[in-house]
């Protein structure tokens, strides 16, 4: 079984790779880290321009067609990059969303839209700290009027629509649409550990709210939507820990100590040969959910569990070993490591923790391997 990218798949990453070295070097991301400016608007715009936002949305909606390879690809480059853009979650979630259970017409609305990046979107699940589960949701929709809180919210206070799960008259969970700009909404942003990548509270007074899919089966949605992203997250966390092992190795090249590169020495061989095993692990791991999403396989809830936990094992160790690496350089705020390992922690995160997806890879394969 081949799991490879085609050749075609392949001119896609070197072109992305080119375009974000150029438009998206490390002090892009630094700007935003530093400055009161949410996201690179500049680079949002060039993105959309290049046709990406619509990666793996069919050409009848305004986008490439190129399916979810093309938007792994694009992943795993953006997560090199450290881009400061909306991408995963107007991206991976939000237009997956609406692409998997809206209604023709709310197709029509809103996907070219988000193709064209006049439009970003979000999705709302979390209520607080805690991984996914569906007894932990609250917020609740009545005569269509949603009210209810969620945080953290991933761009929350930069999109424009957010795909928000709620419950529903019945108590049952279901996906509502909400514009975020209309009445009986308010924003705040938070603190993170990685402010290059907007997080917020919304918070929801009888804010119109229009229903995604069929009323009740909201949380199976969710659940096909996370795998779904997980492995899209699991690319971009595979490229962030290439890139540290990349920066590890050509410091440990360049740095000298005692008359001779650092790289040298057995103690960094070790490090750096442990992260090249956990990068190369998570990399296999990856490509069999990206083959699994592109194939629509049974097996894509086991690959995304994997997927996921094999990336963000590899992220946090990548980025922790090119900091030691680094030596007291890579502990300072000038250094460019703590951008990655920021950014580590905060995709270790992002759709449910390590340890869930280890439930879920565990139960995933109970389930496969009962008599």
């Amino acid at each position: 079984m081949n799991f490879d990218f085609s050749d075609e798949l392949k001119m896609l990453r070197d072109q992305a790779r080119r375009f974000l070295q150029e438009r998206a070097p490390l002090k892009v991301v630094r700007r935003v880290l530093e400055g009161d400016a949410p996201y690179d608007k500049a680079l949002w715009q060039a993105i959309a321009e290049m046709g990406w936002l619509g990666v793996a949305i069919p050409e009848e909606f305004g986008g490439a067609g190129l399916g979810y390879e093309g938007l792994c690809v694009l992943a795993e480059e953006f997560g090199a990059a450290l881009a400061p853009v909306p991408f995963s979650s107007s991206v991976y979630l939000a237009s997956e969303a609406i692409l998997a259970a809206g209604s023709a017409a709310q197709k029509q609305r809103y996907l070219p839209k988000l193709v064209q990046g006049g439009l970003i979107g979000t999705f709302a699940l979390a209520e607080g700290p805690g991984n996914p589960n569906p007894a932990r949701v609250a917020a609740e929709v009545a005569g269509g009027k949603l009210s209810g809180r969620k945080l953290p919210v991933a761009d929350g206070s930069i999109a424009d629509l957010a795909v928000v799960v709620a419950k529903d008259a019945a108590g049952k969970i279901s996906l509502y649409l909400v514009d975020l700009h209309g009445p009986g909404v308010r924003r705040e942003v938070l603190k993170t550990v990685d402010p290059s990548r907007n997080q917020a509270r919304l918070t929801f007074d009888d804010a119109p709210a229009e229903a995604l899919g069929a009323a009740g089966g909201g949380w199976d949605l969710a659940r096909r939507l996370l795998d779904r992203a997980a492995v899209m997250f699991a690319f971009e966390q595979v490229g962030g820990a290439q890139a540290c092992l990349t920066m590890a190795k050509e410091f440990a090249m360049e740095r000298y100590a005692f008359g001779r590169p650092i790289g040298s020495f057995q103690a960094i061989k070790h490090k750096l040969a442990d992260v090249y095993i956990a990068t190369e692990l998570a990399r296999s791991n990856a490509y069999y959910g990206a083959w699994a999403i592109a194939t629509d396989a049974a097996e894509l809830p086991l690959a995304a569990a994997a997927a996921r936990v094999a990336a963000t094992d590899a992220y946090h160790l990548a980025a922790k070993e090119n900091i030691q690496t680094h030596g007291g350089m890579g502990f300072t705020w000038e250094g460019d490591c703590h951008l990655f390992y920021r950014r580590a922690k905060l995709l270790a995160l992002a759709i449910g923790s390590a340890p869930y997806w280890k439930d879920r890879l565990i139960a995933e394969l109970e389930t496969r391997n009962a008599p």
